[in-house]
């Protein structure tokens, strides 16, 4: 008796998307479905959080790319223990893998379907299930080690090529450049054209591994091979195997010398 009352009882969801019209569908697609009722909307990061805090949903359809806070600082501004089961819902495929490190459920990417969406919803459905039968402790614990996970640097970058997308390990990436609202990632010989900036890609990365030499340019120290002073703390740095040549800016000279290991006896002798 008891398993037929949690199987029939109410799904509560959210939704929190900037795009009226993403909503509105969300919503179209959720009436459709038995013992399920939408208790909060937010068309910004901070409605969402403001949101769930009040009405304590199930399950929240999340965007990501939303003003006052996206998706991901929607997550870290909650405390743990009220976190819904989490699907993100966007047209950015960029942003796959850091979704599921977030230990995110699904990943459902503009435009799906509705048979789709209906499979997202069964597993949250399940998802909620579970975590009413277990205890609030390990629901906490797992949701910590989430929100830790998405907080780790990028381990591969999801790219778009001919319509599907590809996983690039981040340590093959030689460096990246900006171009306006984009980046162009170079990498084992391939380049890639993502619509994002530099700066937010290189708050994603392991800083320990990838460094901004110019205001334009970020490296993989890893792959530096060689590099010649040239005038007014200028270095012309050389990476990867195909030796591509990369020029510092003047401003960036102290971190280049500090993260290559460059110490006085060195610069000062050239």
């Amino acid at each position: 008796m008891s398993g037929e009352l949690v199987e029939t009882s109410l799904l509560r969801v959210a939704l929190a998307d900037d795009e009226p019209l993403a909503r509105s569908r969300l919503r179209a697609l959720l009436s459709a479905e038995p013992h399920v009722e939408v208790v909060m909307e937010a068309s910004s990061g901070a409605e969402a959080v403001r949101g769930v805090l009040e009405a304590a949903p199930d399950v929240l359809l999340l965007d990501i790319e939303m003003p006052a806070g996206d998706g991901f600082e929607v997550l870290r501004a909650l405390p743990p223990e009220v976190l819904p089961v989490v699907v993100f819902v966007t047209a950015w495929q960029q942003h796959a893998v850091k979704a599921f490190e977030a230990q995110a459920l699904d990943f459902l990417l503009k435009p799906y379907d509705k048979e789709r969406f209906r499979a997202a919803l069964a597993r949250a459905r399940q998802q909620v299930r579970l975590l009413r039968r277990g205890e609030s402790g390990a629901r906490r614990e797992a949701l910590l080690s989430g929100l830790a996970l998405a907080e780790a640097p990028l381990r591969r970058l999801p790219v778009k090529v001919d319509g599907r997308i590809r996983f690039v390990d981040c340590a093959s990436i030689t460096h990246v450049e900006a171009e306006a609202n984009y980046v162009r990632v170079h990498a084992e010989g391939e380049q890639h054209v993502l619509r994002e900036t530099l700066t937010h890609l290189e708050e994603r990365l392991d800083p320990r591994r990838f460094l901004r030499v110019h205001r334009s340019v970020l490296i993989n120290l890893d792959k530096v091979r060689e590099m010649e002073p040239l005038s007014q703390g200028e270095y012309l740095l050389v990476l990867g195997t195909r030796g591509v040549a990369v020029r510092t800016g003047r401003s960036h000279r102290a971190r280049v010398e500090a993260a290559l290991g460059l110490g006085a006896s060195v610069t000062e002798s050239r």
